[in-house]
């Protein structure tokens, strides 16, 4: 065969066998192509909460769409701040709630938003938040401390943790001393800095194999082969939605008497413990954007996203923040009996103008010992709980 009609055969055949190739190859969307895409950056914590909002919008349609990277909570302020690009792939969640993944632009985007749980002077090489970058607080997430299901264990102390992480094998706080299973994440990671804060060791020098993301540290913990010896770290929302492979321990801050679950008892899901402060290491989750002088959120679209999670943003119908807020494991403030203003500073009292604790129990738990009103009117309510609020009777 002629040099010339070879490589046309050549090439004819490598053009349909690569045809044939991609027509059996499963491809991801252009993130770009998906509708008014909104781009963040930051932690692993607070997906189950992004995800439940993000799949709802898509839902509902006609709103902006949640894309997202998780490399670590300081990854995403860093990058809003000093401009770095997104690239790669990211997720999203379609109308079913199932995280999928896009492909973002050979040239990157812009971060639109950054997302943790601490405030951004935590994060390694933030001093401050610059002129232009505002900080928004949405709901509540604790931070928990995770044994596999068979382990015996149900209480950890802020000392015994502290050796558990600072010292490993050399800690000897039984029965945790095996370093190749204590799980642990990185000095960008939000539940590291609050454990690290919590306990006492520096955010840096924790001992332990790196997890990298909160549903990694659940799968190391609850596939260990010793789980007697195993023991990690989450967000509560990744922790309750993995109940069924993992035990969250009791925790014993400094100058307490006993230890307590962020839950009134080991299988509630009533958050009563983080509500009333006596649950130490939470935290309000945190949205960053670039604002304008009025401190506003300039990005219209961005600005609108974040507004459903700080519930500012009116919901359109067949949408319900605060109802998917609760659902995926974290707090509304109006469920707050306390706040803090500052990471783990004591707690103060909270008295919400609308409070939603009623709600909260009703949706998080099933059943709630309030009065109901569900024509929405302070008609239907007593003297002693006289205001009707998202369809229960409360004091205030």
């Amino acid at each position: 065969m002629p040099p010339s009609r070879a490589a046309r055969w050549l090439g004819a055949t490598l053009a349909l066998g690569g045809g044939l190739l991609l027509s059996g190859q499963a491809w991801a969307v252009d993130c770009a192509s998906l509708p008014s895409p909104v781009y963040g950056r930051g932690g692993s914590a607070a997906k189950p909460t992004l995800g439940k909002i993000g799949g709802a919008l898509t839902k509902v349609g006609g709103q902006p769409t949640l894309i997202y990277q998780a490399p670590g909570a300081c990854f995403g302020i860093n990058a809003l701040l000093s401009g770095e690009k997104m690239t790669g792939t990211a997720s999203y969640w379609d109308a079913a709630g199932k995280e999928q993944t896009c492909d973002l632009p050979l040239t990157g985007v812009d971060v639109d938003f950054a997302n943790m749980g601490n405030s951004a002077v935590l994060c390694p090489g933030v001093t401050s938040l610059p002129a232009g970058i505002g900080d928004f607080s949405a709901s509540v997430q604790a931070f928990d401390f995770l044994v596999p299901k068979a382990s015996s264990q149900t209480v950890i102390s802020s000392e015994a943790a502290y050796f558990v992480y600072g010292f490993g094998a050399q800690g000897q706080a039984e029965p945790w001393t095996d370093e190749s299973q204590i799980i642990r994440r990185d000095e960008n990671s939000a539940a590291q800095i609050f454990i690290g804060l919590s306990v006492g060791v520096p955010v840096s020098k924790f001992k332990g194999v790196d997890a990298k993301t909160n549903g990694n540290s659940v799968t190391l913990v609850s596939t260990s082969p010793s789980p007697e010896k195993a023991i990690g770290f989450a967000s509560s929302e990744v922790a309750d939605a993995n109940r069924n492979v993992i035990n969250v321990l009791a925790y014993k801050h400094r100058d307490q008497s006993c230890g307590y679950y962020p839950d009134s008892s080991a299988n509630a899901r009533d958050k009563l413990n983080v509500r009333t402060g006596q649950y130490q290491i939470w935290a309000p989750n945190h949205f960053f954007a670039k604002v304008g002088a009025d401190g506003k959120i300039s990005d219209p679209d961005t600005a609108k996203l974040i507004g459903y999670f700080t519930h500012e943003t009116p919901d359109p119908a067949g949408f319900n923040s605060l109802e998917l807020v609760i659902q995926a494991g974290a707090i509304p403030r109006c469920a707050m009996e306390v706040w803090r203003e500052v990471d783990l500073a004591a707690p103060v009292s909270n008295a919400p103008a609308e409070p939603c604790g009623c709600f909260f129990d009703a949706t998080a738990t099933g059943t709630s010992s309030c009065q109901a009103c569900p024509g929405g009117q302070d008609s239907e309510c007593s003297a002693s709980s006289p205001h009707c609020r998202f369809g229960y009777c409360e004091v205030n």
